[in-house]
């Protein structure tokens, strides 16, 4: 195996780790709010509202999986659905106040969390890390 070959598989192997613990973290964080919650609350937070075959077509999820968050987080009164004002038909969902507050208080608490771990890290090591991490998710494989 190459040595481009053997950093793939570890690249692999350590984002595999990293989305378990981000799952488990999201639970401690908030026992009402699965990573899956947060992030459709981040994305309506920074879009602004949308429709929920929005969240799906962004996230490559069913639609069934999104129409089940949706019920979820409007059960836990942190989403509301509204009429969109240029075509009725339509239903744009949007954050309600506390769905806002447990947003940011999740927030805070994931930044803190990333803090800690990588306070060990020399600066040239964050920023490089953080570009990386934009690139990766940026590239082709992003879309698909």
């Amino acid at each position: 195996m190459s040595a481009a070959e053997t950093a793939v598989e570890t690249i692999q192997r350590e984002m595999t780790v990293f989305a378990r613990r981000a799952r488990a973290s999201a639970g401690r964080m908030h026992p009402e709010l699965s990573l899956v919650s947060y992030t459709l609350l981040g994305h309506l937070e920074e879009s602004g509202g949308c429709r929920a075959t929005d969240l799906a077509a962004h996230y490559a999820l069913d639609k069934s999986t999104v129409s089940r968050q949706v019920a979820a987080l409007e059960r836990s009164g942190l989403i509301e659905r509204r009429l969109d004002p240029e075509d009725h038909r339509v239903q744009v969902l949007h954050l309600t106040g506390a769905g806002r507050e447990i947003l940011a208080q999740v927030t805070r608490s994931r930044r803190a969390a990333f803090r800690e771990r990588l306070a060990d890290w020399p600066e040239d090591d964050l920023v490089r890390f953080a570009a990386y991490l934009e690139r990766y998710n940026a590239g082709r494989a992003a879309a698909g």
